[in-house]
């Protein structure tokens, strides 16, 4: 498989969260980097997804959120925008 090799910095404080982050999940630091990395992309491209659609179409509701949050089985705390 090929791979891309990266350089990374950290403050020593978020290295040291990362490390301990990695080996409690039981996955290698480049396996977890990668993880996060790939969640931050999808949320990204979730959110500007959703950017544009609340610009066509309004801002999602309260009730629109609850809704997807429950039909998602997202337990509540994981809810993003205004608290139902």
């Amino acid at each position: 498989m090929k791979v891309d090799k990266l350089s990374v910095s950290f403050d020593p404080d978020l290295g040291d969260a990362v490390r301990a982050a990695a080996q409690r999940s039981g996955s290698g630091l480049s396996g977890w980097l990668a993880e996060a990395a790939a969640a931050r992309l999808r949320a990204d491209a979730l959110a500007e997804f959703l950017d544009g659609w609340e610009a066509e179409h309004g801002e999602l509701t309260a009730e629109e959120l609850a809704r997807a949050t429950a039909e998602m089985g997202l337990p509540l705390e994981s809810r993003v925008g205004p608290a139902a």
